[in-house]
């Protein structure tokens, strides 16, 4: 009898735990968010359209940290992105990062928003990749993709951005020159979902389990891939 009740005590314990263990729900983003002309640049994209690996798809997610529902929250560590929902939720997408050298973090707010944005390199840019043009309008196969967030700092932009990427094989990663990446579709939904002024907190790196100090300044902006 009594090994008996230790079972159902474990299964019991058990069933406690699961309950504590992190919701994941994988949901594609919705086509309701894409636009005709999103629809028309995407079908005659040219880049492999490759799926993220299943743990960096879109996903809906337990969220227990402090920041108000509606912001944007980047982990870089750990390659996500999370927009903070009601409830204890948040809408999880993976992203691309700087590399460590290039990577930022502090407190900015969406200073601009962008639909199909033209790509102008930074001087830094121009220094580090020889032959680029001058800037790229708009379109499928520019850098930046179908959206850009453009982070601010009160009124000075920090040339730091969220944007898209012709480059989906690389969601996951830390390769890009400082700016967060996402799929085309996914950035597509976070920016119909945004507004200018939300705030935007990217954590430290080791960050991503601890307190977040939000006195922390943006750090790095000369390192900016995109304007």
């Amino acid at each position: 009898m009594s090994s008996l009740k230790a079972i159902l005590g474990m299964l019991a314990a058990g069933l406690v735990l699961s309950g504590c263990m992190q919701a994941t729900t994988y949901q594609a983003a919705p086509e309701a968010s894409l636009k005709p002309a999103d629809k028309a640049q995407l079908a005659k994209a040219r880049y492999a359209k490759v799926a993220p690996p299943e743990p960096f798809r879109r996903a809906i997610v337990d969220y227990h940290r402090k920041e108000m529902p509606g912001s944007i929250v980047v982990d870089s560590d750990n390659h996500y992105l999370y927009l903070v929902q009601d409830g204890g939720k948040a809408i999880r997408y993976g992203i691309t990062v700087g590399e460590e050298a290039l990577a930022f973090s502090g407190i900015a707010r969406v200073g601009n928003m962008a639909e199909w944005p033209k790509w102008t390199p930074t001087a830094d840019i121009h220094k580090r990749i020889e032959g680029l043009p001058a800037s790229v309008p708009g379109g499928v196969d520019n850098p930046l993709g179908a959206r850009a967030l453009y982070l601010y700092q009160g009124n000075r932009d920090t040339l730091f951005r969220i944007h898209g990427t012709n480059q989906p094989e690389h969601i996951g990663a830390s390769i890009s020159s400082g700016c967060i990446r996402m799929t085309n579709e996914d950035v597509i939904d976070l920016y119909s979902r945004v507004k200018q002024g939300t705030v935007v907190v990217v954590l430290d790196p080791k960050q991503g389990d601890s307190p977040f100090n939000s006195k922390m300044a943006l750090q790095g902006g000369g390192h900016a891939m995109m304007q």
